[in-house]
């Protein structure tokens, strides 16, 4: 009978030490560094895989094998019928006798009700902040006075780079803030780099339409 480990992680930055220290009697054993909640767990299913009848799987905590109770049930019935045995070594938790299939069942469940006890306290925290008025969510990256005075420097003919600059905008983002910016190719001219904008600029009551021929230039240094 052989014993085939499996450790895992979530993320690059954590160690598998800890784990491989525990697993050392096992050989081999498969390692990945992926979320538990993540379907793509390629180490997993080559583990999987490579067990045989006889064989015992060996990792330290459940949460490291399963991403939910149902995945754990899924996968206790795969090796089930490959007649594989499961060992949860910090929870002494071997499905080889009747008593430790139990345990590891009640283990699973009760994992799965504290992880959807969390994700309800959560949906009651946000609900309770945004009831306090606490917004959620990217901040706008300029503030009212700040895309009124871009568009007033845009209508005065500063170029699109460096407003891009000067505002730590992307073109996408700029064009945005510049109130749905349409781009068009300027018959006989897109070879040489020229473009027509229009734009409606709102401010107040009034509205300005700018209508303005790039240069050469313009175009090149990324409008």
């Amino acid at each position: 009978m052989a014993l085939i480990g499996y450790a895992r992680v979530s993320s690059v930055g954590q160690s598998l030490a800890v784990q491989l220290d525990k697993l050392q009697d096992c050989d081999p054993i498969f390692q990945e560094k992926r979320s538990g909640t993540s379907d793509n767990r390629p180490q997993l299913a080559a583990c999987l895989q490579y067990v045989r009848r006889g064989d015992t799987l060996v990792v330290t905590k459940l949460d490291r094998l399963a991403r939910s109770t149902l995945h754990l049930c899924q996968l206790a019935e795969t090796l089930h019928q490959k007649g594989v045995a499961l060992r949860v070594l910090d929870q002494a938790i071997d499905t080889s006798d009747a008593t430790g299939r139990l345990l590891f069942h009640m283990l699973g469940a009760i994992a799965q009700f504290e992880t959807e006890i969390r994700a309800e306290r959560q949906l009651d925290g946000i609900a309770n902040a945004r009831a306090r008025g606490i917004a959620f969510g990217r901040r706008p990256a300029l503030t009212s006075e700040q895309v009124v005075e871009l568009r007033e420097r845009r209508q005065q003919g500063i170029l699109i780079k460096t407003l891009m600059a000067d505002y730590g905008l992307g073109k996408t983002a700029l064009y945005r803030y510049l109130n749905g910016v349409e781009l068009s190719a300027v018959d006989g001219d897109a070879a040489a780099g020229g473009f027509r904008v229009h734009a409606a600029l709102t401010s107040g009551a009034d509205t300005a339409i700018l209508s303005t021929h790039y240069d050469q230039e313009d175009h090149h240094d990324h409008r």
